[in-house]
């Protein structure tokens, strides 16, 4: 219940080489319908760097890349229901960042990238709903701390991303990515299976090639399943790393945005930003960039990165067979490129799940409270349950909101026997992480991210029993979801852990791991398949 709740060389030089194009489709036009190129470059396999040198040298400019995106939206959105909104300002914002290059002012990677932002992180200018139709009205007064960065950093804010209704933090039984403003967000690969939540949108938008790069947010395992499930990358950042200021929150002990991109490069330049990069205050594990702030460090991602590694396997077989599989031949392929891999299975699962939940309620019912007295809407938990029984359209897929009222419940955050509850539970995370590494001698652990999507059914709920998120969710410790494979057309991830503040080597493994996997390929956006994947 608490996931289902919460839930070539170098890559300097591009991304994993492309696998085909979308059947039926011509040059440069997939199946979703409109044009995956601008000024001779594949929206799907570009990477910032190759960006960032077009726009350098005049061949490319940003008010065409973000062109490009809004006409990509305009055309293929409608088959998925990613985007919420664009921004009507992103030309405008392209235009300035144009002007920058011209004058060779640019402020860094994401200078004049087009980003769309999960719509639980506020924007002055643009409705920030949570999916819910009690924030559908003004505006935040003040934009999200990492909305902030990214302006300065000059990204073209291109609009909001649909996600699973208050993140997937309302219902006993919900239905990831569908929430009362946006509907149901459907994943690319096969549009009746659900794309996972709470980050849905985000990750759909970027499998479709809508924007280069999101923003999704995570309390456990809602940056890294949609990730997965939809066959792009994810980072779940360590805890602190990137500011809550400005976002909707389950729990402050656990919530964290994190950059989501169709490749670890873009992540990775993401993530400097967000955190501050080299000379930013919010950077306590080292510069993920170096000073000139265009490129990643020397060695970032090569291609013989894995040779010496160890990494530890988390098998999770109650996620089936074929994944099981998927999981089989990421090894096969990890050892031929010079990794170690080694069976583990991280101690303490049974009770993080028995103690997470229960925390989880005590610090949902603070910490909204608290957001929503900066809000116009409902000014507390007790009034948002009012307004949904109010509101028929807050039902219209499921009706619960079993969740608020539990924690409405829920013993006080200063109750002793909670902070102990939630210290124990903080210390047996670590644990299950720091002992296994150290044990095994490891420089991460790897699981599957996700089981094959699950058809999306309004009257059934979520099939999502995931616990490789879990473990770094709750420590507070990085996980970074790579395209591992598929079952069928289905994506799986696998999922990346390593100890505390270690962002940087982390993102830098998962480059080499993703090189050497090779694994993602565009959707097909077929309205349903004949596998039985995915419905356990």
């Amino acid at each position: 219940m608490v996931v289902a709740a919460l839930a070539a060389g170098s890559v300097l030089s591009g991304a994993p080489s492309p696998k085909a194009r979308a059947a039926g489709a011509g040059d440069g036009e997939p199946a979703g319908g409109a044009p995956s190129r601008v000024a001779g470059i594949e929206l799907d396999t570009a990477t910032i760097p190759q960006l960032q040198a077009r726009m350098a040298d005049g061949s490319l400019t940003s008010a065409q890349l973000t062109g490009a995106y809004l006409r990509r939206i305009a055309a293929v959105d409608p088959k998925i229901h990613a985007v919420l909104r664009t921004d009507p300002t992103a030309l405008r914002q392209a235009a300035a960042s144009d002007a920058r290059h011209r004058q060779g002012a640019a402020r860094g990677p994401l200078d004049g990238i087009p980003v769309l932002l999960k719509d639980n992180v506020d924007t002055k200018d643009l409705p920030t709903t949570a999916g819910s139709l009690a924030l559908a009205g003004a505006p935040p007064e003040r934009d999200a701390a990492l909305v902030t960065r990214l302006r300065q950093a000059g990204a073209v804010i291109l609009g909001k991303a649909n996600l699973s209704e208050w993140a997937n933090f309302r219902a006993e039984r919900p239905t990831s990515g569908w929430s009362a403003v946006g509907g149901q967000t459907h994943n690319p690969y096969v549009l009746d299976r659900n794309p996972c939540g709470s980050s849905a949108g985000s990750a759909a938008a970027l499998a479709a090639s809508l924007s280069q790069v999101a923003i999704g947010t995570e309390t456990d395992g809602s940056v890294v399943c949609p990730a997965g499930m939809n066959g792009v990358v994810g980072l779940k950042p360590s805890l602190g790393l990137v500011s809550g200021e400005g976002v909707v929150p389950i729990s402050a002990e656990q919530d964290t945005a994190g950059p989501m991109a169709r490749n670890v490069v873009d992540t990775a330049l993401t993530l400097s930003v967000l955190s501050g990069g080299a000379d930013g205050p919010r950077d306590p594990s080292g510069a993920v960039l170096p000073a000139d702030g265009q490129r990643l460090p020397e060695g970032f991602g090569r291609p013989d990165g894995l040779r010496g590694k160890r990494i530890g396997l988390w098998r999770l077989p109650s996620l089936g067979p074929e994944v099981d599989a998927v999981m089989t031949r990421t090894a096969k392929k990890l050892r031929a490129a010079g990794a170690e891999v080694v069976e583990v299975t991280p101690p303490y699962q049974d009770r993080l799940a028995e103690l997470e939940f229960p925390a989880l309620l005590s610090e949902f019912h603070r910490d909204i409270d608290a957001y929503l007295a900066t809000r116009k809407g409902p000014r507390d938990l007790a009034e948002l349950i009012a307004f949904n029984r109010g509101h028929p359209e807050e039902q219209t897929c499921f009706a619960g909101q079993e969740l608020f009222e539990q924690a409405l419940e829920a013993p006080p955050t200063t109750d002793p026997e909670y902070r102990a509850k939630r210290a124990e539970l903080k210390d047996l995370a670590r644990r299950s992480i720091d002992e296994t590494m150290a044990e095994h001698r490891l420089d991460a652990i790897a699981s599957p991210t996700n089981p094959p999507a699950w058809t999306t059914d309004c009257a059934r709920g979520d099939n999502d029993v995931i616990p490789s998120s879990t473990p770094a969710a709750v420590a507070g410790y990085p996980s970074l979801s790579v395209p591992a494979g598929s079952v069928g057309e289905l994506p799986v991830g696998v999922l990346l852990m390593a100890g505390e503040r270690q962002d940087a080597g982390l993102l830098s493994l998962g480059a080499s791991v993703e090189h050497r996997l090779d694994a993602w390929r565009a959707p097909r956006y077929l309205p349903s398949t004949q596998t039985r994947a995915g419905d356990r």
